[in-house]
């Protein structure tokens, strides 16, 4: 077919390039960074953590992202601050669902619990603490509050008449120190083929070896 050399040929409109699917859509971006950052820290540990990687799966730029942390260790010290926030609930729901004599017994489990059900949390709570506070000040205060759960259940009992020993925060650290290091062996695998079976059995020991509860009169 001829064709006149200034016919103008049609073309389609040309589509603008389309960013990338985002898998965050105009909600808390704090809140969608914790979980993504829990996410990586699960499936690549938390060297594999980069805030740059975190802020591309999410498809958000890196001032929206900068904007809530500075860095890896500011993001790494909110998740920990988060996880403290979840375990100091579940310690004190396990507390006060039962009867007082066997609250030990059930924060154990429940401490154990945590750890298995949150291992990436658990293991960022109680990982370079010191420094992780240097970013988030209320860290601390998170972290003592948890404590204090379990520091208030033991002087409840002391108070009772229902403990034997001396100051209840020194017994509190003793219980806690002896659960976290069960804990710890359960998230490792180190604790047989079935790790949370075990470390329940040996967290309710716990509870009661470490407790001493006397009977009632």
């Amino acid at each position: 077919r001829w064709c006149h050399p200034m016919a103008v040929t049609r073309r389609p409109p040309v589509r603008p390039l389309r960013k990338p699917s985002s898998r965050y859509h105009h909600g808390d971006l704090r809140r969608a960074l914790l979980e993504e950052a829990v996410r990586t820290i699960t499936l690549h540990g938390v060297d594999g953590l980069t805030l740059r990687e975190a802020g591309h799966r999410l498809g958000v730029s890196r001032t929206a992202l900068y904007r809530h942390f500075p860095s890896k260790a500011a993001l790494l010290a909110a998740v920990a601050r988060d996880g403290f926030q979840r375990f100091a609930h579940a310690l004190a729901s396990s507390r006060d669902e039962g009867a007082a004599d066997a609250a030990l017994q059930r924060m154990g489990a429940a401490y154990v619990e945590f750890a298995l059900d949150n291992p990436s949390h658990y293991r960022v709570m109680f990982g370079n603490f010191r420094s992780q506070c240097e970013w988030d000040p209320e860290l601390t205060t998170e972290a003592r509050a948890s404590f204090q759960v379990l520091v208030d259940a033991v002087a409840m009992l002391h108070g009772r008449g229902r403990l034997d020993g001396g100051d209840p925060e020194h017994l509190a650290y003793l219980i806690w120190a002896t659960v976290h290091g069960i804990a710890m062996l359960a998230i490792d695998g180190q604790l047989g083929p079935d790790p949370r079976t075990q470390a329940l059995a040996l967290a309710e020991l716990a509870g009661h070896r470490m407790g001493r509860v006397t009977p009632a009169a």
